[in-house]
């Protein structure tokens, strides 16, 4: 891509600055909800303008935007169908990336707009702006709770699959997924371990809405359905305790709080197992597969405090908070580690 206007010959930063503009084009067709005003028919822009609630002029100017990206296409003048890459962002289709892409480019989006000053200070992004009297976008969505929930631990639960054949759960009888989200990563070592029983601990919203997940199946004689804080409470009653992308939403004062409470409930055959990004001790060339956790490192700086952690920085936190590092696990598909660790005697 070129860039607009000749301001510079290194293109290719030029695109790296510039690239929020996609994120910005797909924020808009998802909050006007175009396709799901499309669905499997075409429709003309003033038809589409109506539904969406929309300019009709700009309306089209944004359309062809998505058809040069390949999510809408123009059969006829002014005329526009959803592609098949542009069908999960219809609410109602089968793989509906919708909340996801809300809660990136919207809801998250103007944190990573104070991520200069994120770094200046060391605070987050909220109290930047709680400082500067700005409200962000995530305080004033009225569905911004329900996306969170859509996004986190609803994935398919084939999806965890790579996890739950891993790890050995053969000796193992009671699995406790922490901040297990929707139940997706605990459905699937549930499914793969039939002696296993389970115990999905998260807030009471959440938990509210992992329940049709494990209604009416197999898995609701096998799970128990727990509301707890983990800040405050862990449940006993397990021999397995996990934590998958957990931690990294912390700083390491509050990890090392769970990580106590964790402590406090658990025996000496007990284990536990973080699930998160593990960093390289040093970067010293471009690494393409390394950007998802770096990116992901500064969400957890402008959105959480949290950050991700590297091999050592995770054994100091575990050795801090009692446990003893046992190994590390790579599961590659899913570009994470499961980190086993116990009890320190």
């Amino acid at each position: 891509m070129s860039a607009i206007g000749n301001v510079t010959a290194n293109t290719e930063l030029v695109d790296m600055a510039m690239s929020y503009s996609r994120s910005c084009i797909l924020c808009a067709a998802a909050r006007l909800g175009i396709a799901d005003a499309l669905g499997n028919d075409e429709r003309t822009v003033e038809e589409l303008a109506q539904t969406c609630n929309a300019n009709a002029a700009s309306l089209y100017r944004l359309l062809r935007a998505l058809a040069v990206l390949g999510i809408t296409t123009e059969s006829a003048p002014h005329r526009f169908a959803l592609t098949p890459f542009g069908q999960p962002l219809r609410k109602d289709a089968p793989n509906s990336a919708w909340a996801s892409v809300v809660f990136w480019s919207d809801l998250l989006a103007d944190n990573w707009s104070h991520l200069t000053d994120c770094i200046r200070t060391g605070d987050t992004a909220m109290q930047i702006m709680q400082q500067q009297g700005i409200t962000s976008h995530w305080a004033t969505a009225p569905d911004a709770n329900a996306i969170f929930r859509a996004v986190m631990g609803t994935a398919p639960t084939e999806n965890y699959l790579p996890i739950a054949k891993r790890w050995d759960f053969a000796s193992r009888h009671v699995i406790a997924d922490l901040g297990g989200g929707g139940g997706s990563l605990l459905a699937a070592i549930l499914s793969t371990s039939p002696h296993l029983q389970g115990m999905l601990v998260d807030r009471p919203e959440s938990i509210e809405a992992a329940k049709p997940r494990f209604q009416n199946n197999d898995l609701s004689a096998r799970c128990k359905l727990i509301a707890a804080d983990l800040r405050t409470e862990v449940p006993r009653g397990a021999d397995t305790y996990i934590l998958k992308h957990v931690l990294h939403g912390y700083t390491d004062t509050a990890a090392a709080e769970v990580l106590r409470n964790c402590r406090d409930v658990m025996d000496a055959d007990a284990r536990l197992l973080i699930i998160e990004f593990v960093l390289p001790d040093i970067i010293s060339e471009p690494n393409p597969q390394l950007q998802r956790r770096l990116f992901s490192d500064l969400n957890m700086l402008a959105v959480t405090g949290g950050k991700e952690r590297s091999a050592a920085e995770w054994s100091t936190l575990l050795q801090a908070s009692g446990f003893t590092t046992v190994q590390f696990i790579p599961v590659a598909e899913m570009d994470v580690s499961i980190i086993e660790a116990r009890t320190s005697s």
